[in-house]
């Protein structure tokens, strides 16, 4: 947890604080737990697939950026629909990537990465915000299924973000479930800055938390030293269909 998080942290009733720790506590059990069943043997290349497997962190996100050039360029690929590879999914699965990315209908990482069937493992929340099922699933993927890359992709003009900020400066408290997006995109936010500014910065800063927040997790930190991991953040522009990395 980063310095900004706790910070924002000691603002929490008790009881959302016991529940905040119990959730990455929990993901963190999950992920252990999966450990014992793990397949570390590198995927293998899909006969009916269009192109080798990327089989590294390096690899697998040259094919992501690569993808996204097609995607932004309009010369797509749509690879991996074939009848051949959608046959040869029945048997199993090898995706080369996670995508942890936002629930906005404008940011599908199969478009925006032009992938296809059986290529990422996306889990998707509003403003990419983790919680127990989101972080058990990242681990699922790198753990159980051996992906080398997590990308943690925020996008220009993220509404969970905005509704965030906004609440933030209006002293409002969301009312339910969307309280909790709140309290989590909060410690992104940078009161030193005004307006769209301030929402645009919060998307980028709440990537770079979200990936510290994945990157230290246990069975994750084990295979990012090993060099068989990489925990990476992104952010796409809707106005250039670009995807840039946030280091």
């Amino acid at each position: 947890m980063t310095t900004d998080a706790q910070s924002h942290e000691g603002g929490r009733t008790p009881a959302r604080r016991r529940f905040v720790r119990a959730a990455v506590a929990g993901a963190a059990v999950i992920g252990a737990g999966l450990a014992f069943s793990a397949r570390h043997a590198p995927a293998p290349a899909r006969p009916g697939a269009t192109r080798a497997r990327p089989t590294t962190p390096e690899a697998a996100l040259r094919e992501l950026l690569a993808g996204n050039q097609r995607w932004r360029t309009l010369h797509e690929r749509h690879p991996d629909e074939t009848r051949t590879v959608r046959q040869e999914l029945v048997a199993g699965q090898h995706p080369f990537a996670v995508v942890l990315g936002c629930v906005d209908s404008r940011v599908p990482p199969e478009l925006v990465f032009d992938q296809g069937l059986g290529d990422l493992m996306t889990v998707r929340s509003a403003g990419e915000v983790l919680d127990v099922a989101v972080l058990g699933s990242v681990a699922y993927g790198v753990v159980e299924l051996g992906i080398p890359l997590v990308v943690v992709l925020g996008h220009q003009s993220c509404g969970a973000v905005a509704a965030a900020v906004h609440a933030d400066e209006n002293g409002i408290e969301p009312a339910g479930p969307l309280r909790y997006l709140g309290e989590q995109i909060g410690p992104a936010i940078d009161r030193r800055l005004r307006g769209e500014e301030r929402v645009d910065a919060a998307v980028t800063a709440n990537v770079r938390l979200v990936r510290s927040r994945l990157a230290g997790q246990p069975e994750l930190a084990a295979r990012i030293a090993a060099g068989t991991l990489a925990v990476v953040g992104a952010r796409y522009e809707l106005t250039s269909q670009r995807v840039r990395r946030i280091h």
